[in-house]
């Protein structure tokens, strides 16, 4: 009986960590995309912190709109 709860409970944490928000387009992704880069020039984002930014900024944005987060930055 305890190995039929433990397996329900994997199977239940496991459906839990499942992202059921949508893809986004990458349509969408380059729109945010240039969009953060306008926010990162006017608040001086230096070079060599500028794809941590926009990835964080891409993925703000992303999850205000009900999408999944992205992992890397589109080319």
């Amino acid at each position: 009986m305890k190995y039929i709860l433990a397996a329900a409970s994997l199977i239940f944490a496991a459906s839990a960590l499942a992202d059921d928000r949508p893809v986004a387009d990458a349509e969408v992704i380059i729109e945010y995309k240039e969009y953060c880069k306008e926010i990162a020039d006017e608040e001086g984002t230096d070079k060599s912190a500028m794809d941590k930014f926009l990835l964080t900024c891409i993925n703000d944005e992303l999850e205000s709109e009900g999408f999944q987060p992205i992992t890397k930055l589109p080319k």
